[in-house]
């Protein structure tokens, strides 16, 4: 070994021990006489001292070090005179008697500290030189903690790691596939899993009742700050179990994982019908951090001459407490927010309940003080709050509200990343009318697909509606929420041959195609398949999340950008005219 101590476990206990130390030059300070010099690895930084009184000679040596040189050092740990309070090794340091040069290093292009002076790109580009900055080497520490405490809590549980294929079948009926030419079978593709999800059953109809896999999955769709083409799962499948069974399995887990890793006790999850979360919240994984929730108004505003309201299928508002005293100027960004084409709101109305028990509001030319106290009592308002409104199209005006209602969180504190609200949103519908999802297949426009996947159980209840109305049927589904961020999604699976051919009869497959995409899954459920279950979490959301980021790509290894480009490596890129020749292709 070419070190008896890392540079981060001496400490005052360890006073006078010979010590020998490796690792990077973090900074060099030359103080004229004395030598200071930090020194790096993954544990922490000690810092090195050298006296032209102790060896002239290892003291010039020593100013010839720069930074991220690799180093080898032996010598005698001493107290340190100037202790550092922000570093666990800061009582002490080493009085250096050898230095050894490993690998000299030419200036990295950004500085490798907490606080680098290095942009996005920069830093992807030397993603290397990125992990060694302790703040992003930590993300991966506490996602390998998280993936260590995942394990062995499903293991005590008599789950079986079982690994799935990589190189499938191209199945296309959800988001775009990423495929690879098969050199042996020309013209012939596999396809990267989206999921392992029809393994994963095969796995269940096997007999493996308890299954899981840390696992990567592959999607070819746009991208954005929690979305990667490439991105890991903790997928998992369990038989013989109703969906309160798999609820409150996965709700350990999750509590455990809280506990173990961030000593956090997480209270019983309260369950959401998908229905409520959209009344209420205006989407399918509300943020419940902060109460705010919706309330309709159309009873209360419609019948006056204020057209916009009149015209509205929905006239919805928010009240946030303790912003009556917002300015023009902050109402008018609010106005501008909501008007984004990404929001899509046509504009705002808003009603001050002024401190003084006074309503004030931006169209009183319609609403005298005596209508506005209508407003006030729906919204439950006091003195000192604020009551925003938007009118529209239902489902447009629902969308805008939560996004403004965030916006609000946000600008109001309320949204603090140090306290985890959890819970279970239930009864999704089962399938949705695709008008030209752009993440889907043009193939899929204009029918209806699996709001989850096709494999997904309908409420027993709603069965008898399947054919007759769709659109109405309830999904045995379910999906953990965590501070307005969907962790997990799950559901019960059919696995009755008969029902999921009715299934792919719905979702438009003809029952030729049926045969030739999920044959193999049909086949099987004919030699006695179990009733089953599962659900899969976003890991790398999952360790954001811990983490406390927007983003997944800090808890990544080797990300792609917003691109879906490996900048570091220079990926996807042009493969040579012979690879193409081989494979039987041309471009």
């Amino acid at each position: 070994m070419l070190r008896s101590h890392t540079c981060g476990e001496l400490r005052s206990s360890d006073i006078d021990k010979k010590v020998t130390l490796s690792g990077w030059v973090q900074k060099s300070r030359d103080l004229g006489g004395m030598t200071f010099v930090d020194l790096r690895d993954r544990y922490g930084i000690t810092q090195l001292v050298f006296n032209p009184d102790w060896d002239k000679t290892l003291s010039e040596q020593a100013r010839q070090l720069s930074r991220e040189f690799v180093i080898q050092i032996t010598g005698t740990v001493i107290e340190r005179e100037s202790k550092n309070k922000n570093h666990v090794t800061g009582d002490i340091e080493i009085k250096v008697e050898t230095l050894k040069i490993l690998n000299e290093s030419i200036t990295p292009p950004f500085t490798i500290e907490d606080e680098t002076d290095g942009g996005d790109e920069l830093r992807m580009k030397y993603r290397y030189l990125d992990l060694r900055r302790s703040i992003v080497r930590k993300n991966l520490e506490l996602r390998h903690r998280l993936a260590l405490e995942t394990r062995n809590f499903l293991d005590k549980l008599n789950f079986i790691e079982v690994e799935t294929p990589v190189l499938i079948k191209s199945t296309p009926e959800g988001a775009r596939d990423f495929v690879v030419p098969s050199r042996m079978h020309s013209g012939q593709f596999y396809a990267l899993p989206q999921s392992p999800q029809t393994f994963k059953q095969l796995l269940m109809v096997s007999g493996f009742d308890r299954y899981y896999q840390i696992v990567k999955c592959f999607r070819d769709e746009d991208l954005r700050a929690d979305r990667q083409p490439e991105f890991t799962q903790i997928d998992c499948e369990m038989s013989f179990i109703e969906q309160e069974d798999i609820l409150n399995t996965f709700e350990g887990l999750v509590k455990h994982l809280f506990k173990s890793v961030k000593n956090i006790d997480i209270p019983k999850m309260p369950h959401m019908t998908y229905a409520d979360a959209m009344k209420n919240y205006g989407n399918d994984k509300p943020d419940v951090r902060f109460e705010m929730k919706f309330v309709e108004l159309n009873d209360v505003v419609k019948g006056k001459e204020f057209k916009v309201f009149n015209d509205a299928k929905l006239v919805v508002g928010i009240c946030a407490k303790g912003a009556a005293e917002y300015t023009r100027k902050q109402l008018d960004e609010l106005t501008e927010f909501v008007k984004r084409p990404q929001i899509g709101a046509t504009g705002l109305v808003y009603a001050r309940y002024n401190s003084d028990g006074t309503l004030k509001s931006s169209v009183d030319k319609f609403y005298n003080e005596e209508e506005l106290k209508k407003w006030a009592a729906a919204f439950n308002a006091q003195p000192g709050d604020l009551m925003l409104v938007l009118a529209g199209d239902e489902d447009k005006t629902r969308k805008a509200l939560s996004e403004l209602r965030l916006e609000m969180g946000n600008r109001l504190g309320l949204r603090d990343k140090n306290k985890f609200s959890c819970l279970w949103v239930v009864d999704f519908p089962l399938l949705e009318w695709n008008e030209g999802d752009p993440n889907l297949l043009e193939s899929l426009r204009g029918r209806w697909v699996a709001k989850h996947h096709p494999f997904t159980s309908p409420k027993p209840e709603d069965i008898d509606l399947l054919k007759k109305d769709p659109g109405n049927v309830r999904a045995n589904a379910y999906d953990m929420v965590i501070n307005g961020v969907e962790v997990g999604g799950g559901s019960i699976r059919i696995h009755n041959k008969n029902l999921q051919a009715t299934m792919f009869e719905v979702l438009g497959f003809t029952k030729e195609e049926a045969q030739k995409q999920f044959g193999f899954l049909m086949n099987a459920f004919e030699f006695g398949a179990p009733p089953h279950g599962g659900i899969a979490f976003g890991f790398d959301r999952l360790c954001s999340l811990f983490g406390g980021a927007d983003g997944i790509r800090d808890f990544i290894a080797f990300p792609k950008n917003n691109a879906g480009k490996d900048v570091m490596i220079d990926s996807p890129s042009e493969i040579s005219q012979e690879q193409l020749k081989e494979l039987g292709l041309r471009l």
